[in-house]
């Protein structure tokens, strides 16, 4: 059965009341008792759904919906990159070296070697030739470190810069300033384990504490074992005895004096012309 009249509008049923089909006309209001119990009951319902209706489409019209609650980031499930790690450069345990940055080169010089480490080399000094006798079982990191500047001519026309004659006997050499704050622009960590004793002959890296080994080490021309009590230099090599007695004939002229510990330049040149393989 059409509800709808000819006018356009929607009849209710058992009811008078009624909506314009245009929405100039106004509402026509009406008493309970024209319509029927059922009637009103009908009427009441579709007008409450009708004014709903309306209030859902006019509360929604101009409003920018909130937007949902963002979901949990998921948990990662990338890898960790691995961490970068040193190569061994012998069989022994605990034979790594690291060779950290530190300041500007006295000269230019690449890194030292891996492999390939000879076991002697020749100091031409300035009263006769040094041989030294390296020792890369006890301090593999401080051969390859003496090694690599040597074969660059790091030590070449240089001078031995400090010399002690009383208390300790040991002539200080490496570093091409000759101002005793030169080094080859790295650095690395002592390798001594209590041990150490400096006795006429060993050849051991001065330091500035541990951990800034450089290109700095000293001959010991004579016992000089009161160093025993804070063994923090690094011994790498040894001299023979014709060595021991260049390096004591060049300490025999003496020094200046000129540092407050006693100690000063030697008078005597002391220099290195070149550092050769023997």
């Amino acid at each position: 059965m059409n509800r709808y009249g000819a006018a356009g509008v929607l009849t209710l049923p058992s009811a008078s009341l009624s909506l314009p089909g245009s929405g100039a006309a106004l509402w026509h209001s009406t008493t309970v008792n024209q319509l029927g119990a059922s009637g009103t009951r009908a009427a009441s319902r579709a007008i409450a759904a009708i004014v709903v209706g309306l209030a859902v489409l006019i509360s929604g019209c101009g409003q920018i919906p909130s937007p949902l609650p963002a979901p949990d980031p998921p948990e990662s499930s990338a890898v960790r990159s691995p961490e970068p790690t040193a190569s061994r450069i012998g069989g022994d345990p605990g034979d790594i070296c690291e060779y950290s940055l530190s300041g500007d080169s006295a000269r230019p010089v690449k890194p030292p070697p891996t492999n390939g480490v000879p076991t002697s080399y020749l100091l031409e000094m300035t009263n006769g030739t040094v041989t030294i006798t390296l020792d890369r079982t006890r301090a593999p990191c401080t051969v390859n470190s003496f090694v690599s500047l040597a074969d660059q001519g790091y030590f070449d026309n240089t001078k031995c810069h400090r010399l002690a004659d009383s208390g300790i006997f040991v002539l200080q050499c490496g570093d091409p300033t000759g101002t005793g704050k030169g080094g080859p622009g790295y650095e690395f960590a002592n390798e001594t384990d209590g041990t150490e004793s400096y006795t006429e002959g060993v050849v051991a890296m001065a330091n500035g504490g541990p951990g800034t080994n450089g290109s700095q080490f000293f001959l010991v021309w004579a016992d000089s074992t009161s160093l025993d009590q804070t063994p923090n230099f690094t011994i790498f090599g040894e001299m023979d005895k014709e060595s021991r007695d260049v390096v004591a004939s060049m300490a025999g002229e003496g020094q200046d004096g000129s540092n407050a510990d006693g100690t000063g330049r030697p008078n005597n040149p002391c220099e290195i012309a070149t550092v050769t393989r023997a």
